[in-house]
């Protein structure tokens, strides 16, 4: 049995809110809260309060001002020797790495907040940052190292009865089943995931699972209809949270399904709302599979051949700049569903960079 999902990112003074809090209620209230903390002197207040804010940001897509505002908490718990709330910056920054396409980067603060979290005694930074290095990794495509951490971090999670890490962890070895094929087993995840989800009132992993089983039910089932309502579904939740980075996703993700069922026109329109979104947003992982999916289908439309080898090429070298190997592959695969020359896409990037 799981109980309500629970939101420990917001500490302190601001733990009564929900994991379902609108993202601009929960910048609003954390700012207050930070100002007034800084105002009578309360560092460990005004770090956990600058955490909250860090968070909104990150998940309102102002990664700048999440950027500030992490290292902001993380100095000040600091200065507080508060290993727990140091652990949760860090947590917060590695987070953020992952979301910029700063998958080394990510790695390294989630390895710190790890050990924080774990010298600190906090059990839930410490799970977090594990659960961070592992989603670190699934990104990265490095399933083989990080699929029994998944299964290691879900049985925990099933045993403590943490319906918001359960589903987490169902959601990601979900996916590394879906990268790898094994899509009936995916797709059960992906279903409990969004059971759990719904009965603790986890309305963002809601979403995500709900994205996750469209996917499945477009790749396997070429059910279209389902697949478009399943993601109007998700959007619905996402609006309401103003969650930008996941509707930008279920954006990319509509595209996807729009363009396996042939509807290219429809698809290519989606990729660029998508593209604009992940730009505004400054998500570099976002931006490169949005414009992979835009770039097959103005090849499905009738682009010129040696442009979309060109373009390819250059989204090959981004992918590989960011360590993103499913991605990587992707473009690869790219090449053959379109007839293209692998070989030849990389000579005309090569002498594209040379002008």
């Amino acid at each position: 049995m799981f109980s309500k999902a629970l939101a420990p990112e917001y500490q302190g003074a601001l733990s009564a809110l929900s994991v379902n809090s609108s993202l601009t209620d929960v910048l609003t209230a954390a700012t207050e809260r930070m100002t007034a903390a800084e105002r009578s002197g309360d560092v460990r207040e005004t770090a956990r309060a600058a955490l909250a804010v860090a968070e909104a940001h990150r998940r309102l897509g102002d990664v700048r001002a999440a950027d500030r505002a992490w290292k902001s908490s993380y100095r000040t718990a600091r200065s507080a020797g508060d290993e727990s709330a140091m652990a949760w910056a860090l947590w917060s920054g590695g987070t953020l790495a992952r979301q910029r396409g700063s998958l080394p980067l990510a790695f390294r603060l989630l390895r710190h907040a790890a050990d924080m979290g774990k010298r600190g005694g906090d059990v839930v930074a410490y799970g977090y940052s594990l659960a961070g290095l592992a989603e670190t990794g699934r990104i990265q495509g490095d399933y083989q190292a990080v699929e029994a951490l998944h299964d290691e971090l879900l049985t925990e999670a099933r045993k403590r009865g943490e319906a918001r890490h359960t589903v987490w962890a169902l959601e990601g070895i979900a996916q590394i089943h879906r990268n790898t094929g094994r899509y009936d087993s995916a797709y059960e995840m992906f279903a409990e995931a969004a059971e759990i989800a719904a009965q603790a009132d986890d309305r963002r992993g809601h979403a995500w699972a709900l994205r996750g089983l469209a996917d499945v039910v477009s790749v396997r089932d070429k059910d279209t209809g389902r697949a478009l309502e399943l993601l109007s579904r998700a959007e619905v939740g996402c609006r309401e949270m103003n969650l930008s980075s996941a509707l930008a996703y279920n954006h990319k993700m509509r595209a996807n399904v729009l363009y396996r069922a042939g509807r290219y026109a429809e698809a290519l329109r989606m990729y660029d709302q998508a593209l604009a979104e992940f730009r505004e947003m400054d998500e570099p992982r976002g931006q490169a599979l949005s414009r992979l999916g835009a770039v097959k289908s103005r090849a499905r439309l009738g682009a010129d051949p040696a442009r979309t080898a060109a373009d390819l090429a250059e989204l090959r070298g981004v992918l590989d700049r960011m360590g993103l190997r499913h991605a990587s592959a992707m473009v690869d695969k790219a090449h053959d569903e379109l007839g293209l020359s692998r070989c030849r896409a990389t000579g005309r990037a090569a002498r594209g960079d040379a002008r």
